[in-house]
């Protein structure tokens, strides 16, 4: 099989929640253990770092991949969903693997792969710990999946974890209380290993200093930790000015990221870095904390994160999909009806949302062209558009992404503005 084939029989051959949703999820680390082993354990070969959360861990992920690669690691990083090709999932200093070793892989494991009946996380999560293997990755930054007991990622015995956040999101698989899903997010924690904590709240710190003090292990606040005393657009992006609490060192931090919600991710990942540089073998300087900010996205290839596509009109995307998520997006498409003379919204959504709370925090004033991305699991335009119409929405249909962008550009004049997102589906056919 040439890549194309292999990629369309993975898909085919293991269930995959990028395309059937939660009928996916194979919880348990036994498959996935079993098939590391016959791997020759090859998680066990490099420094990890593992980073969990509802929403944040994949622009968190990126920004520490950046920065200890400025800092002159060989640095792994596994990361999903992927946008357009599988091989984003995994790269190795930025570049993603090469066709020819999926190939490989799958053509060399695939009867192992079938008998041990792995879901198509658990064969990625492998074939990420083997590409990081071979290639001598000196430290690999390891997103979760989904959750983190459970998950494929946690046979991993990390140097720290990181929780960027909880919210409602996966209720179905994770548990319908905020306590219920920061107790599956805090498995993660390792006997010893400190875990950072994004964002901290009455409801859930609890479960983490129960987890941590079970496991003779601590939790590192990083809201506590670093101080934000200001934000402010950037030519490239943002720049904030944070202070370290620990020594009141000040820092002007660059990042090439756009999006109100990346000063969460910034004090996180700053947090993280600190407790690197001070407690594991691994040295972080000023230099390349702030070189590795700065060019974050470029260095790994991040997308979709409050993306501009262009000016005139502003056009503009970002793969926020749950209520949690889209608080802060929201927040931001009213700033832009307030900047703009019109907005124009492309949105659609993976069916097994609960969408019926995004649709109640999204700006009325927007004009709303609502679709549905070419998967399975995406909710058919029609429905999204009657859910919409209850709280309150206006707009149409069209039944394409393709179509629903054409159609925008064709109402939006050079003064409007244009929004894409409701689920990484979406944002991917656009980009």
């Amino acid at each position: 099989m040439n890549y194309r084939e292999t990629v369309e029989y993975l898909f085919a051959t293991t269930p995959s929640f990028q395309t059937v949703g939660a009928d996916a999820y194979k919880p348990g680390l036994e498959r996935v253990a079993e098939f590391c082993r016959a791997l020759g354990n090859p998680q066990d070969n490099f420094l990890t770092i593992h980073v969990a959360g509802t929403n944040g861990k994949g622009s968190t992920s990126h920004m520490l991949a950046s920065i200890l690669q400025h800092a002159g690691y060989r640095v792994g990083l596994f990361t999903s969903p992927h946008l357009k090709d599988f091989r984003e999932r995994m790269r190795v200093d930025g570049q993603m693997i090469s066709e020819q070793r999926v190939v490989e892989f799958v053509a060399h494991h695939r009867e192992r792969m079938r008998s041990l009946d792995l879901s198509f996380f658990e064969m990625t999560t492998a074939m990420a710990f083997d590409f990081f293997s071979d290639s001598d990755v000196e430290v690999a930054v390891i997103e979760t999946g989904l959750g983190g007991r459970l998950d494929a990622t946690n046979i991993i015995h990390p140097i720290l974890s990181i929780v960027t956040n909880i919210g409602m999101d996966h209720t179905d698989l994770l548990g319908d209380t905020l306590p219920a899903i920061a107790r599956e997010k805090a498995g993660i924690i390792k006997c010893g290993v400190p875990v950072v904590l994004g964002e901290s709240s009455e409801e859930y710190d609890s479960v983490f200093e129960n987890r941590a003090a079970e496991l003779s292990s601590r939790v590192i606040y990083a809201q506590r930790d670093i101080q934000l005393l200001g934000q402010e657009e950037a030519e490239r992006g943002q720049r904030f000015e944070i202070c370290r609490c620990r020594d009141g060192h000040r820092f002007s931090v660059e990042i090439d990221l756009r999006g109100e919600y990346q000063r969460h991710n910034v004090l996180t990942v700053a947090s993280a870095a600190d407790y690197l540089d001070c407690h594991t073998p691994i040295t972080i300087s000023r230099r390349a904390f702030l070189d590795g900010m700065a060019t974050a996205a470029a260095t790994t290839s991040l997308a979709g994160r409050w993306q501009r596509l262009g000016e005139k009109p502003f056009v503009v995307c970002d793969t926020g999909h749950n209520a949690h998520g889209f608080r802060y997006v929201a927040a931001q498409l009213a700033e832009l009806l307030e900047r703009h003379t019109a907005l124009y919204c492309v949105i659609g959504f993976a069916r097994d949302k609960e969408i019926d709370k995004v649709l109640q925090i999204l700006p009325k004033g927007a004009h709303y062209i609502f679709t549905q991305a070419a998967t399975p699991r995406a909710l058919p335009a029609d429905e999204l558009a009657e859910k919409a119409a209850q709280a309150g929405l206006r707009g149409e249909v069209q039944p394409s992404v393709a179509e629903a962008m054409a159609r925008a550009r064709e109402l939006a004049h050079e003064e409007d503005a244009i929004f894409v997102g409701g689920s990484n589906y979406v944002v991917a056919e656009i980009l």
